[in-house]
């Protein structure tokens, strides 16, 4: 992590003891060192090794402090806003710990104390941060989703509600149901029972065009969304949030917009069908459709200052447009928002595929149906796709070399896998054929169980990779292959997409769907 070398820079930059003058190399670990030595009192740099401990037990207090005030909020019976703002910065300040000590916080075992205790350190005990805006996990095998649902408060996909869905459509169920790539849900029950007793609902999902070219992340949702479309024979509405990119990103609205329409051939490139799909971006059809203005200041109404700030983190230096976006994402969770689209009918439930780092957005938004007279909405949720460096941290478009993307070139696709796909594989040649790869950390087989769609074949890869019978060339060049031709055909049908198709999509109008 680079931690020792931030030590010497800190530690030679000045032989004064009441004297600190540094600087970060810009990585995120570097930045939470420099947060602790800024926040610090005077740290006396006789050594490294004493500038060790001074943080390390710096940050142990901070943690021990947050998690006596978390205690005591929940004893006096806090707001839940509140309580949910304090929890989120003790997982914060709990994943800082870890990444300056190498080793998860243990209550009551200062670190001097867990020194000397490794033996009964879990390594697999992770702190993972997941919100709309920041993914990261200290493990290498990624976010720990099981107790994910469990801070969430979601629902865990079973078997049998795979068996479900299975039954009710006639159809197996799709690779990404199978493989729990989406795990979790919120009233998924409640839209089959409804699909059953013929009442309709519709589908809702987004994107937040950031970049002109989408990655393979961004597929993940769309591809379901689209399985879930044609299974289903129901309405689909896409939300492109330009005014959030806007507001979050350094983008001008005409870039945002821009990004928009890009984003949105990408989109039906996927193979949506349009009469029966919707695409709008926010900039736009909100000064369209009054009612769904309409719907984004009801919801703005019902939510509280203290409430938003508690769900996603704001603060007092945030914006105005942030603290009132979370409303604008939640609106097209109602059908009275598309009064064109449902034929003015306030009473379709939705549901929303989405990967599970928006869910905030959406607890926020179940909290307020009721009292809007509106049905709650039901969320599948899916696990985060990760970087080509690895699963600490999901595939970003604003980093080049850990995605690969939908405008990448055959060659570029083979050079980005090759060099910086993350390996479970062993040192030696000998040491992997003998003890295996690790296919739990390897991003080539992670990227294969989203994309590789033969459940036999992605077996017999776990097994012989995972025996030592084949090696991360092997495992890579098989990557290679499957993605090659799914990025190709995806650039062919997107060439197809011109601006009259385009406008089709994203012209409010009544979906030839059956309400």
């Amino acid at each position: 992590m680079g931690l020792n070398s931030d030590v010497r820079d800190v530690t030679s930059c000045h032989q004064r003891r009441d004297v600190v003058c540094f600087c970060s190399h810009g990585h995120s670990f570097g930045r939470s060192f420099i947060h602790f030595l800024l926040h610090s009192a005077v740290i006396s740099f006789s050594s490294p090794r004493l500038v060790f401990l001074e943080m390390n037990a710096q940050a142990y207090a901070r943690v021990t402090e947050q998690g006596e005030n978390v205690r005591e909020l929940k004893a006096r019976k806090a707001d839940k806003a509140e309580l949910d703002s304090a929890v989120q910065k003790l997982l914060h300040l709990k994943l800082e710990f870890q990444q300056l000590t190498g080793q998860p916080y243990q209550a009551g075992k200062p670190p001097a104390e867990q020194d000397s205790e490794t033996n009964d350190v879990d390594p697999d005990d992770s702190v993972d941060v997941v919100d709309p805006w920041t993914v990261q996990t200290s493990s290498a095998k990624g976010v720990d989703y099981d107790k994910l649902i469990v801070r969430f408060g979601s629902t865990k996909i079973t078997p049998e509600l795979i068996a479900r869905v299975e039954r009710v459509t006639g159809q197996q169920a799709h690779p990404f149901l199978r493989r729990g790539i989406f795990f979790s849900h919120r009233d998924l029950e409640q839209i089959l029972d409804a699909h059953e007793a013929g009442r309709p609902f519709y589908l809702y999902t987004g994107r937040g065009p950031s970049s002109e070219a989408m990655h393979l992340g961004h597929l993940v949702p769309f591809i379901f969304t689209k399985w879930l479309q044609d299974i289903f024979c129901v309405p689909l509405v896409i939300q492109l949030t330009d005014d959030e990119k806007f507001l979050w990103k350094d983008l001008s609205v005409e870039e945002t917009q821009h990004l928009a329409l890009e984003n949105a051939k990408d989109i039906i490139a996927c193979g949506f069908n349009p009469e029966s799909t919707f695409i709008f971006s926010d900039f736009e059809y909100m000064g369209q459709c009054r009612e769904f203005y309409r719907n984004v200041v009801r919801i703005q109404k019902l939510v509280t200052f203290n409430q938003v700030k508690g769900i996603f983190g704001f603060g007092d230096s945030d914006c105005i447009g942030k603290i009132a976006f979370p409303a604008v994402q939640a609106a097209p969770s109602f059908s009275s928002s598309f009064p064109h689209t449902f034929q003015q009918r306030e009473d379709v439930p939705c549901l929303i595929p989405c990967a599970i780092d928006q869910d905030p957005y959406f607890r926020m938004t179940r909290d307020v149906a009721p009292r809007l007279g509106c049905p709650k909405p039901a969320l599948l949720h899916a696990t985060f796709f990760p970087a080509l460096q690895g699963a600490r941290s999901k595939m970003s478009a604003s980093d080049a070399n850990s995605a690969i993307f939908l405008t990448d070139s055959p060659k570029q696709i083979k050079n980005k896998i090759n060099k910086y796909a993350f390996s479970g594989g062993r040192d030696t040649l000998e040491e992997h054929r003998r003890l295996g790869g690790c296919c739990e950390v390897d991003v080539s087989y992670m990227y294969l169980t989203f994309f590789l769609e033969d459940d036999e074949q992605l077996a017999k890869i776990h097994k012989d990779y995972s025996s030592g019978e084949m090696l991360t060339g092997e495992l890579k060049k098989k990557l290679v292959e499957i993605l090659q031709p799914l990025v190709r055909e995806h650039q062919e049908r997107r060439r197809a997409v011109t601006d009259e198709v385009l406008s089709t999509f994203m012209t409010p109008r009544i979906l030839r769907v059956s309400l």
